[in-house]
């Protein structure tokens, strides 16, 4: 065969390993869309958006993890994995990832895609009850997609006093949000609240707010 006919042939290959991959990050992606819609459709109120969040979005949330501190993350709402992947992306591993989801059926494919993981089926607003004999754990920081709004003020507060008691004092809790305000009211309770990002490329677009308690260190 000339060395023409082989080049020719490399950048066949080429271009159709390149649409492979795209085919199957878009596969994946109306995959994880479908489940979403549904879990939606089955829950409402336990979802904050008929979408998944972006992988950019999940990324920006999974960047407050602090590798080298040694200890385990929590998750609040998981969903479809999006931010679970972009938290392992960051470099945690699997057995020091506490993901916490009250859906049955995101638990489900959630412990096919992430079979290494702490996954749990529990109400992030009763933690005790979620964590069962973890429940002592501290973790270096929280990572939330919790639909907040759909909950009262009163609720809210006590939610991330909660989550901030099992992070030590200055780390950060980070929550997803759609609306244009902080989802838990600020200097209602004992913490700091933050603007942490807003991410146009999010459907619909994505606020991100840190709570704090103690030194911003």
């Amino acid at each position: 065969m000339s060395l023409a006919r082989l080049q020719c042939n490399k950048r066949r290959y080429r271009v159709v390993a390149k649409n492979s991959g795209v085919k199957q990050a878009l596969a994946q992606k109306f995959e994880e869309e479908i489940r979403f819609f549904k879990g939606w459709m089955d829950k409402p109120k336990a979802v904050g958006s008929i979408f998944p969040t972006s992988s950019v979005t999940a990324r920006r949330m999974a960047s407050v993890v602090e590798v080298g501190s040694g200890l385990p993350v929590l998750e609040l709402g998981p969903g479809t994995g999006v931010i679970t992947r972009a938290i392992l992306e960051r470099g945690i591993e699997p057995r020091s990832l506490y993901s916490v989801e009250h859906s049955k059926n995101f638990v489900r494919s959630l412990r096919r895609e992430f079979p290494g993981i702490n996954l749990i089926q529990g109400d992030a607003f009763d933690l005790d009850a979620a964590l069962g004999e973890n429940a002592g754990l501290i973790f270096d920081c929280v990572i939330s997609a919790v639909p907040l709004l759909n909950f009262s003020s009163e609720r809210r507060i006590v939610f991330v006093n909660d989550v901030l008691s099992r992070i030590p004092p200055g780390r950060p809790v980070i929550q997803i949000t759609y609306g244009p305000m902080s989802p838990v009211p600020v200097g209602l309770g004992d913490y700091v609240v933050e603007h942490f990002d807003f991410v146009i490329r999010n459907l619909p677009p994505a606020q991100l707010w840190i709570y704090r308690r103690g030194s911003r260190g």
